[in-house]
């Protein structure tokens, strides 16, 4: 998701500064996807300017970092004040929030012009700091829920692999931070410099989807002695059958209206969208396990092609053939 692309923030002079602020419990991932894109000097790239990087925190010295070992980080907080992008490539502590300190800077780079942005849970030291009140953002689809739940002005995105708000910028977890950060480059300098950027890095210089393709979905168990269980069972059986609400019930012996409610309260969901879920599944399953085509794959879960096409991209964000080839790739 992007919004105001236009607002591309320029430095002064011939560098754009860049300050990765880190907490003790780094993630090694996220904060070398971040020097990777920004701390690397490119003299082959045609561009008038390029990054400079600091590392911050508020305290300098060692940071434990995910792993046992040490980032020995020399800079304070001073560098927030300087810098034109701000980065948090992760916040370790989901239920805690950034110290008094780090918040006011947070605040301060925002209301001068910098750009903020976040990896992962990085989302949440923004949103302690009060940078996020009104914007939309995402995190790491494990945690898009306490986020909302924590900070309800937050327009939370859990589906969608970055959130572009003009001045502040959030990602989903690990990978979907070379996302954003080849992102941040393509709003600077073009796509063509973004591509060759991520060739160097051997990555995708843009992919399609969205978090929802890689979120674990496990359908909840019907209990053993219900009547339900009997159609869930027959359902899981008979996914290219007519699974409507009437023949469920049949199998259940149950009204449609006990059916519809009992269903509910033993699987908190509607029996649509649990056979919708169940067929999604299936699908996933069938389309990286076999080589069946798609038109065979949609049979067996019991949808016509436009319909399993169409059901399949908005649960999982991708068509089912770019859905194969991404997981096979």
């Amino acid at each position: 998701m992007r919004q105001n692309n236009d607002m591309t923030v320029r430095s002064r002079g011939s560098a754009h500064r860049v300050a990765c602020l880190v907490f003790d419990g780094v993630a090694p991932f996220e904060l070398g996807t971040v020097a990777e894109v920004f701390a690397v000097s490119r003299p082959e790239l045609d561009v008038s300017w390029w990054y400079s990087f600091t590392l911050c925190a508020q305290r300098p010295g060692p940071h434990r970092a995910t792993g046992g070992f040490d980032v020995d980080v020399k800079a304070g907080l001073d560098a927030l004040r300087r810098a034109d992008t701000v980065v948090i490539p992760n916040f370790p502590d989901v239920e805690a929030d950034v110290s008094a300190p780090v918040a006011r800077q947070l605040r301060a780079a925002r209301d001068r012009g910098a750009r903020l942005l976040s990896i992962c849970t990085g989302a949440f030291a923004l949103a302690s700091a009060g940078v996020l009140d009104g914007l939309p953002a995402t995190t790491h689809w494990r945690h898009a829920r306490r986020l909302q739940e924590r900070f309800p002005a937050v327009d939370v995105r859990p589906g969608v692999l970055y959130v572009d708000a003009g001045r502040v910028l959030t990602s989903a977890g690990t990978a979907a931070g070379i996302d954003l950060c080849l992102h941040l480059v393509r709003r600077d300098h073009g796509p063509a410099i973004a591509g060759r950027v991520a060739n160097r890095m051997v990555v995708a210089a843009h992919r399609e989807g969205g978090q929802s393709q890689f979120v674990e979905q496990p359908v909840e168990p019907a209990p053993a002695d219900d009547p339900i269980a009997t159609a869930v069972g027959y359902a899981k059986e008979n996914l290219s059958a007519d699974l409507n609400v009437d023949v469920l019930a049949r199998v259940a012996h149950l009204s449609t209206r006990q059916f519809e409610r009992r269903f509910q309260e033993a699987l908190r969901v509607t029996p649509g969208r649990w056979i919708a879920r169940q067929r999604i599944e299936a699908g996933r399953a069938m389309l990286v396990d076999s080589d069946l085509p798609v038109e065979a794959v949609a049979e067996r879960v019991g949808l016509s092609v436009a319909g399993f096409r169409a059901t399949f991209k908005q649960g999982v964000g991708l068509s089912p053939a770019a859905y194969r080839a991404q997981r096979r790739a």
